[in-house]
């Protein structure tokens, strides 16, 4: 088992902490504070839109997990990346009772690779990736994954 820490730190910024008046600028601090990610919320949730919001970190975690685990079954294949790149998005949905929640993740990887891969490998590297990707695996949102060329 291991254990993978975040640090989330917020200071009132305004006069007032009405709930349309507090700031939602934070900081994300990974690696004892050796990495700052600066968050907010997008202006439609009352943020100032200046930072990384939730919704976009969670889709980035489920992006990086997908790459990490598509290089990983790549390397036992032995099937050289030179390159990969994606264009996650997350999707928010309501829940009812004014809840909302992240319902979808839509990943769009476009990898560059040594030699020839056919479509069928591709997609049987994306798909072994999907299946070995442990967020994945940790959250009822659908997670898809649409190949870029």
């Amino acid at each position: 088992m291991s254990e993978h820490a975040a640090r989330v730190e917020w200071r009132r910024a305004t006069p007032g902490f009405g709930f349309d008046e507090f700031n939602r600028s934070h900081t994300v601090r990974f690696k004892g504070g050796e990495i700052a990610v600066a968050g907010d919320t997008l202006p439609d949730y009352l943020g100032g839109g200046a930072g990384a919001d939730p919704e976009a970190l969670f889709a980035a975690a489920l992006s990086a997990c997908h790459m990490l685990s598509f290089l990983a079954v790549a390397a036992r294949m032995r099937i050289t990346v030179d390159a990969y790149e994606d264009e996650a998005s997350a999707s928010l949905e309501s829940a009812g009772a004014g809840k909302a929640w992240v319902s979808r993740v839509v990943l769009r990887p476009r990898v560059a690779f040594a030699a020839t891969v056919t479509p069928q490998k591709l997609a049987q590297l994306h798909d072994l990736a999907h299946r070995n990707c442990f967020l994945t695996r940790s959250v009822k949102t659908e997670v898809v994954v649409e190949p870029r060329d």
